[in-house]
């Protein structure tokens, strides 16, 4: 009998403001996530957690967080999450207490979901828009991987571990990325390495392992190449991903799909009551 697939869907990027205020006086980041919401408890099969990658208060204030729990209040599935450059991990702690590694320091997280392991890494900087993964951290990840040496794991962190080539962005992804590739390459069960940051979908290896970056229910980083332009954002379709572990041979599969949020056209069927294509 075929085992169903571990399915975790990841958010990234909220950007919640207190009640009434526009992100950059133009986006409307809680209606964003209240859509957002609506599209994961409607979304079937259900997802079996929710995991929300980073920078989910915008200043950060305790007010923008009491503002998130009331518009995450809605959703029907078990969600964790990670800080990224634009949270405060003390006040993080305060307002989201959950199954930290540590009562200080980093807000890592271990996450059994199935015959899945999750392993949440913190790697925001106080006070600074780059990435670190600090000593402890990493000698927190070693150990982690290295005590359930059988089971696939799924990485996520907010920074990218690498240049996607949109100029100030890449002057704040992951600082120290030289020193979680040789972690990764030591534990072949980790299976994805999931990030945010860019708001933007994007798709990469990264010490032999697959990486993405999730994109935003809200806005995308522009995907200026050229450095053209200052640094800008565009109101482009909300996405969230979904990532599919498939149980199987060694480690089992992982696939990624990009899940638009929004109302559209279909699903229509490809062929009639006859059998033929339509």
């Amino acid at each position: 009998m075929t085992q169903n697939p571990v399915l975790i869907a990841q958010i990234s990027d909220l950007h919640i403001k207190p009640p009434g205020r526009l992100a950059y006086g133009r986006v409307d980041t809680a209606v964003a996530l209240e859509r957002c919401v609506a599209a994961l408890n409607e979304f079937r099969p259900r997802p079996d957690l929710v995991v929300i990658s980073g920078d989910l208060a915008d200043t950060p204030t305790v007010e923008e967080y009491d503002y998130l729990k009331r518009l995450l209040a809605p959703l029907e599935l078990p969600f964790v999450s990670i800080p990224g450059n634009h949270d405060l991990r003390e006040m993080m702690r305060a307002a989201l207490p959950q199954g930290y590694a540590s009562s200080t320091g980093a807000l890592n997280q271990r996450v059994e979901v199935g015959g899945l392991d999750l392993v949440l890494l913190d790697s925001s900087v106080h006070g600074k828009p780059h990435g670190a993964l600090d000593a402890p951290t990493l000698q927190w990840l070693e150990a982690t991987l290295a005590s359930s040496g059988d089971r696939p794991a799924l990485l996520f962190l907010h920074h990218p571990p690498f240049k996607a080539g949109i100029w100030h962005m890449d002057r704040q992804n992951l600082a120290n990325a030289g020193e979680l590739a040789p972690v990764i390459r030591r534990h072949p069960r980790v299976q994805l390495i999931a990030t945010g940051h860019i708001h933007r979908v994007t798709l990469t290896m990264f010490a032999g392992v697959p990486t993405t970056i999730c994109p935003a229910p809200n806005h995308a980083v522009d995907l200026d190449l050229e450095q053209l332009r200052e640094p800008s954002f565009k109101v482009e379709p909300p996405a969230f991903h979904l990532h599919c572990w498939f149980p199987g041979e060694g480690f089992g599969s992982v696939v990624t799909h990009q899940v638009q949020i929004g109302n559209f056209d279909g699903p229509h069927p490809f062929f009639g009551p006859d059998g033929k294509l339509l």
